[in-house]
């Protein structure tokens, strides 16, 4: 989502207006969930999508509606079984779509954005909150405040819209609450979701691959620079030539949206970077290797004085159980687990 919202300022600071259109009601099994955005230009270019389809397409059609009447509209959409085939759409479900103008002459929408795109590197959750107003009464209206502790960024709320998204922003899943005859989609949002793989094998190439396209950060560490260079893993984030992986996580920034993958060659450092990940507070620790090989690792942990529920953070073996055999495979097990955490957990 941050790429959503840098692009967005991106454009912003050209002077460029530009409609968002947001998912604030999904029902059934329509095909995105509520707060899923797309980024609209009056091109009609598009960044992101909502879902696809002739639904898709009728969105963008509003949306230069938008632009010539600088007006936001809500545009509800039915997807029954029978018409989703004439939808050009594989899912059912209801969905209503919030298509609103952000106007780039607007100094508070340019802080807003600012704000938005650079959200991974606040120490604190925080959330979204867009105020559903349209027609006439929306020209030139801001509607969305981001809410950072105690600060408002954007639209200023009053004391009882505040104390609403509060009581809703709490929560994992974006909501939509309804207030004196208003309509507010109250959005949490969080630190971008970090992987950090120690090792440099074949494993963590497909890993950076697939991590990236499903939207984690990916940090890829190892102490062997014919390994661990930008060459070998193009699609990651960052790349670190470590000195030894002891005190390998000394001078990271590890916090609980952070996950983390032990893949070390031929499994020698294992322990030490487990040892070393059991001291975060990461939401994830995961490592490769048969049952045998975990257990005398936790052995040798316990020795150590590390307890069971200490050891209980683990996930090893690694990967969700399809059978995994070639990199790839693995990869697929892995990066199925990480989606699968990153739900629960609701960091997104």
């Amino acid at each position: 989502m941050n790429e959503l919202y840098s692009r967005c300022l991106a454009l912003l600071l050209e002077g460029e207006d530009i409609v968002i259109a947001t998912i604030i009601r999904q029902e059934g099994s329509a095909p995105r969930g509520a707060g899923t955005k797309m980024l609209i230009r009056r091109s009609g270019a598009v960044y992101g999508t909502i879902g696809g389809g002739i639904l898709e397409g009728r969105v963008i059609q509003l949306a230069q509606e938008v632009f010539a009447d600088c007006c936001s509209v809500t545009e509800e959409f039915v997807l029954t079984a029978e018409n989703v085939e004439s939808l050009g759409m594989i899912c059912g479900g209801n969905a209503e779509v919030f298509i609103d103008l952000v106007l780039s002459s607007d100094p508070a929408n340019l802080e807003l954005y600012r704000c938005l795109a650079e959200l991974e590197d606040k120490p604190h959750k925080s959330f979204l909150v867009s105020r559903i107003i349209t027609g006439p009464k929306s020209r030139g209206l801001l509607q969305q405040s981001l809410i950072i502790d105690d600060k408002m960024i954007g639209l200023q709320l009053t004391d009882q819209e505040k104390r609403l998204a509060l009581r809703f922003g709490s929560g994992h899943n974006s909501t939509l609450a309804v207030w004196e005859g208003i309509r507010y989609l109250i959005e949490p949002l969080s630190l971008s979701a970090s992987v950090y793989i120690f090792g440099a094998g074949h494993v963590s190439m497909q890993l950076v691959k697939l991590a990236s396209m499903v939207g984690f950060k990916t940090i890829v560490l190892d102490d062997r620079a014919e390994f661990a260079s930008k060459e070998r893993f193009p699609d990651a984030d960052e790349v670190i030539v470590l000195d030894s992986f002891i005190d390998c996580m000394q001078n990271l920034n590890i916090s609980r949206s952070s996950y983390l993958i032990i893949v070390t060659r031929g499994h020698r450092f294992d322990y030490i970077v487990l040892a070393e990940a059991l001291k975060t507070e990461a939401c994830y620790i995961g490592m490769i290797g048969s049952r045998h090989k975990r257990d005398a690792i936790y052995e040798k942990l316990r020795l150590d004085g590390v307890t069971d529920e200490e050891l209980f953070r683990v996930y090893s073996p690694i990967g969700l159980p399809i059978n995994a055999e070639t990199p790839e495979e693995i990869a697929v097990s892995i990066v199925a687990e990480l989606i699968q955490i990153r739900a629960e957990q609701g960091w997104y």
